[in-house]
């Protein structure tokens, strides 16, 4: 099965569903490309000969910069609301539906949401030139949906000067926190995922890696409603980008 829409790119090959963002330059999301996103995961979801599933970048040296900042910054407050809760409860709650394994292949940058997509993943398998960072702080917004997961993976203190320093860091110092699984040669990203998930489908059956397999705090949940995405746009209010 092949499926391209104008952001991102659907195929299932050997059980397994790839999913890659194909957006140039830099894979900005939108609203569309998550409407898109959403949509696959829920079809890889309903498909009984999906495995397992891939998620990464058809675009060299990048996996995504984070929000569009042009169509955050000409829609109105709804339509930035809807595309944030997409973006947080959305991903999140169809990553918990999913119930098969998921990995990351980041290649290139990855900032702001697009670590929020990566980090969705229940692993992740990294670039040796990746490079990963935070920086809604240095426009005035609180990652608010990070300061939920980042402290259960990487422990409190050291979630907490990424997120308010707003710096990058590279995929080794990544690798160093527990934030990825392996580094690979850039080449090799994509290959090395599907590597990966040649094991998957030994894991015994009632074990995915989403509920009911593993217990329903595994994967980060965003409680429903629209609190996460009302607090974060409420601080872009009165800055001249949201990020």
């Amino acid at each position: 099965m092949h499926s391209t829409s104008p952001a991102l790119t659907y195929t299932v090959r050997q059980s397994v569903a790839e999913i890659l963002l194909n957006c140039p330059p830099v894979n900005a999301i939108t609203e569309a490309m998550m409407d898109q996103l959403l949509q696959h995961l829920a079809d890889a979801a309903r498909d009984p000969a999906v495995k397992a599933v891939i998620l990464g970048s058809a675009v060299p040296g990048r996996f995504c910069a984070g929000l569009h900042l042009s169509e955050m910054g000409n829609a109105d407050f709804e339509h930035k609301l809807a595309l944030v809760e997409k973006l947080y409860s959305g991903l999140f709650e169809a990553q918990t539906r999913l119930g098969k394994p998921s990995i990351a292949a980041v290649s290139g940058t990855a900032r702001g949401g697009g670590m929020t997509l990566a980090v969705s993943c229940d692993m992740l398998i990294a670039s040796d030139t990746a490079s990963f960072g935070y920086p809604e702080i240095d426009v005035g917004v609180t990652p608010a949906i990070h300061y939920t997961h980042l402290p259960r993976i990487i422990g409190k203190h050291r979630a907490f000067e990424l997120l308010f320093t707003g710096r990058s860091f590279s995929a080794a110092e990544a690798l160093q926190l527990g934030l990825i699984n392996q580094v690979v040669p850039e080449a090799q990203v994509l290959e090395r995922a599907r590597h990966r998930t040649a094991v998957l489908p030994k894991i015994p059956a009632g074990h995915e890696a989403g509920p009911p397999g593993l217990p329903q705090g595994h994967r980060c949940r965003v409680p429903p409603g629209r609190g996460v995405g009302r607090g974060a746009l409420r601080q872009c209010r009165g800055h001249r980008r949201c990020a």
